[in-house]
């Protein structure tokens, strides 16, 4: 039998193979050398297994950082090769004992523990054992450390049965609430919410008071914490115990002296006002939403303009005429720049619960007042979501009021704002006719195709087959052919490839007939131009286009250039000859004909490369062969 020595981490007994570095035998908790055989294990687990499990254990006390780490995420196979008992009994009070390390291993501790972890210590009726190496992690000093903590907790939570939580989980609770640091009590916030349902109704009034204390603690930290945690927990309340515990929280956290903390209660008063009537909103939150809408803090403001759609969905339609229409106008035309940016984004949402007539007087002059606002942000926002008025307002107001703005934002003077303006024109076009768009925006997409920023040219491609199919073969072919095929010698890389995926769209949409004609001569004809980018493009968009062709056209218009581009004195030009060679077997050698093609004319030319004195294009020659070509041709060549 093998020699064995035996190992022991803490109160951990693990037997290790000889064949392991030597180390002399180290004592327990208790003092004595470790006395369990390997019959300890669980069965089924060979001395192959136990090898690499004794190592995971051994550099749970590393002192490298980054084996300590591999290890905590290895806990569940130690688990699992110690068995429920013993991962019980031993692994657990160990973990609790080794919460003395850096930062980053007790986040993965506590993301581990969160992992479902109580399958591998005897099931859910063991899980609140958990609990305890979580809540010393939910008081650390990093708030990684501690949110991770808390959210593992919360899973536990799901699987504890109720007599579990009230023996186990809410004394946890008490305790981390009423910690002498603010780090625990900051922590607890988090953990009201996952129990409060599952509680016997005593439990849930002490919950309710335990809260409450949170959101008037003296640590700013505490309360921001009860004000990010306070709508899950008023979740679960009762009308009655919203009203009459819940509101007074959310009022004292909303009138904080830290805008830190009422930036938070924004969302909460989102949450309060979707479990109250429209009566009841307009009595108890009015005043709060007046106040968080017009605070002195931009951040606030910031935040009620960034959810100001949820808001006004969730108070009603008879507050949102009253008030909010108001409110809406003053945080589009706010001092902050970053705050008309935010409002500007909810326009399109907030516009719908509008009536036309509405949008308008009030919202429709505040938007042509932010096409011209200095911050080129604000407009750029604008922009992106100005076309969500045209379906909302109709044909002729669109046009006499909204085409007037998106002409304007063409031709900002910065990029963005342009960009935004060409990706959000499919919108308008369900609206305006294609006469009227091709007399007002084809010329300003004209001068745009041409426009310094390539981002801006790059949009433009994209947005080329979206038209292509509104304006039709004769309108395209008479406005934009020549366009489309000028990018492909643009001096950008992007704008080129771009160009060529272009052309395969619009053969998808044309057909191939209109291909043939309007796009394969033009692009076979720049294979002999004496810029190499130019044969190169030629390449590339074969290499594109050509599965969206067929093969009397690939036979008829392309694979002749093509071969004599595969001799070309540029030897990136002759291995993307064979990539295109590779797609052209691969897309038409699946019939007779096409078989016959690939043999005729591909296979020779391939063959050919195969010698070429460029390693790059015997590589890829060879590839292609490998690649695209049935088993019997490669034998054959």
């Amino acid at each position: 039998q093998e020699q064995i020595t035996y190992f022991n981490v803490e109160s951990l007994d693990i037997t290790l193979p000889n064949h392991l570095p030597s180390r002399e035998p180290c004592k327990d908790i208790a003092g004595s050398y470790p006395t369990r055989q390997l019959a300890t294990m669980e069965p089924g687990y060979t001395m192959e297994n136990i090898a690499p499990i004794a190592v995971l254990i051994d550099e749970l006390r590393s002192e490298d950082v980054q084996l300590r780490l591999n290890a905590i995420h290895s806990i569940p196979t130690i688990a699992l090769a110690l068995g429920p008992d013993r991962a019980r009994s031993e692994l657990i009070p160990f973990l609790q004992d080794s919460l003395d390390d850096e930062d980053e291993v007790l986040l993965a501790l506590a993301e581990e523990l969160g992992k479902s972890f109580e399958q591998y210590i005897g099931g859910k009726q063991f899980a609140h054992l958990l609990l305890g190496p979580l809540e010393s992690l939910s008081a650390v000093e990093e708030t990684l450390v501690r949110d991770m903590a808390a959210e593992s907790i919360a899973k536990i939570a799901g699987v504890l049965s109720t007599p579990q939580i009230e023996e186990f989980y809410i004394p946890l609770l008490k305790r981390l609430s009423q910690g002498e640091f603010f780090t625990s009590r900051t922590s607890s916030a988090a953990l009201y919410p996952p129990v409060y349902n599952k509680v016997s109704w005593l439990i849930q009034e002490d919950l309710r008071k335990g809260f409450a204390a949170l959101g008037a603690d003296d640590t700013p930290m505490v309360r921001r914490a009860a004000a990010k945690w306070l709508g899950s927990f008023v979740k679960n309340l009762s009308k009655e115990h919203l009203l009459s515990d819940g509101l007074p929280i959310y009022r004292r956290l909303q009138s904080d002296d830290q805008d830190s903390v009422r930036l938070l209660t924004v969302e909460d008063l989102i949450v309060i006002a979707k479990q109250l009537t429209p009566p009841e909103v307009k009595e108890q939150l009015l005043k709060q939403i007046r106040h968080s809408i017009a605070d002195k803090s931009w951040r606030v403001r910031y935040i009620a303009a960034t959810h100001f759609n949820e808001l006004a969905e969730a108070v009603g339609t008879e507050l949102v005429r009253e008030e909010l229409i108001g409110q809406y106008v003053q945080l589009l035309k706010d001092n902050e720049a970053e705050v008309r940016t935010a409002a500007a984004g909810q326009i399109p949402g907030f516009s719908k619960l509008l009536e036309k007539e509405v949008i308008l007087a009030r919202i429709v002059p505040c938007v042509r007042d932010l096409s011209h606002d200095a911050s080129q942000h604000v407009r750029a926002a604008l922009a992106n979501h100005i076309s969500g008025l045209g379906p909302l307002l109709g044909r002729e107001p669109t046009i006499e009021h909204l085409l007037p703005l998106f002409l304007h934002l063409l031709k900002d003077e910065f990029p963005d704002v342009r960009l935004n303006v060409i990706s959000k024109l499919e919108t308008v076009n369900g609206v305006i006719d294609i006469e009227l768009l091709s007399e007002s925006l084809l010329p300003a997409i004209i001068e745009l195709a041409e426009d310094k920023s390539w981002r801006v040219r790059q949009a433009i491609i994209e947005y080329i087959p979206l038209l292509a199919t509104q304006l039709g073969k004769p309108f395209f072919d008479e406005q934009l052919g020549n366009l489309c095929m000028s990018w492909l010698g643009d001096t950008v890389f992007s704008i080129r490839e771009s160009a060529t995926v272009n052309l395969k769209k619009l053969t998808d949409v044309f057909g191939v007939d209109w291909a043939k004609v309007q796009i394969v001569p033009k692009v076979m004809g720049m294979g002999q131009h004496p810029n190499y980018l130019y044969r190169m493009t030629t390449v590339q968009a074969i290499t594109t286009i050509a599965p969206s062709l067929n093969l009397a056209i690939v036979q008829a218009e392309i694979i002749g250039p093509l071969l004599q581009l595969a001799a070309d004195p540029i030897p990136n030009i002759r291995f993307n000859v064979a990539k295109s060679l590779e797609i052209l077997a691969a897309t038409y050698g699946n019939t007779d004909e096409g078989r016959e093609f690939v043999r005729q004319s591909i296979v020779p030319a391939l063959e050919q490369q195969k010698t070429d004195p460029d390693a790059d294009v015997r590589y890829f020659a060879a590839r292609a062969l490998q690649k695209a070509l049935p088993v019997d041709m490669l034998g054959k060549y």
